[in-house]
């Protein structure tokens, strides 16, 4: 048992990533109700684990900054940790976490909030390669908060819920740039208005 960084942010950098149907069918009713559980402790601190994760984030990957047009210039940490736009952010995420912990006993609406957030995570420039990295910083963010509640049975259940949720953003977005293609070659291909006469 020990930070998720050695897990879940390490299968990830190795591609090693469960298809979302596979991890969903791994996902027990004892994993679900373990979760459940342990997010009424965590909803508690939402806003600090929400601002632990990012800073932790911006410590371990400094490349996932760029993605983050308010935060890319920032070196000092200390700044990152009061800064209003991250605890926003941070909120934000934590807000989708809730969210996708109350849709586990409702795979289809699960499952339809993480696809558009991959959808909308296209549009944002935030490309899938760095998803994964959010999910185990989350894990080592609250492992302190839950304490001797935390045992190697509840990360797995973590990790697999945001291998899960991750797998669907990462079909959101493969999706949502197809269609961005498709409607970049279509436009090409309509004749230009302009250049046909009357």
């Amino acid at each position: 048992m020990g930070c998720a960084i050695s897990s879940l942010g390490a299968k990830a950098e190795l591609g090693e990533r469960n298809t979302a149907d596979g991890a969903a069918a791994h996902l027990s009713e004892e994993q679900i109700q373990m979760i459940k559980e342990s997010w009424q402790v965590i909803r508690d601190d939402i806003a600090k684990v929400g601002i632990i994760m990012f800073v932790r984030l911006f410590e371990t990957h400094p490349e996932c900054k760029d993605v983050f047009f308010l935060f890319r210039d920032v070196e000092d940490l200390e700044k990152l940790r009061t800064s209003r736009e991250l605890r926003a952010h941070g909120l934000r995420v934590m807000s989708f976490i809730e969210k996708s912990v109350a849709r586990l006993d409702q795979m289809e609406r699960l499952e339809a909030l993480a696809l558009e957030l991959g959808k909308s995570h296209y549009h944002y420039n935030a490309p899938p390669k760095y998803y994964s990295y959010v999910g185990a910083e989350f894990v080592c963010a609250v492992q302190p908060l839950l304490k001797d509640r935390w045992t190697a049975e509840l990360e797995e259940a973590w990790e697999t819920m945001f291998q899960y949720v991750t797998g669907l953003m990462r079909q959101g977005y493969q999706e949502e740039s197809c269609r961005q293609r498709h409607l970049a070659a279509s436009s090409k291909e309509r004749p230009d208005k302009r250049n046909t006469a009357l």
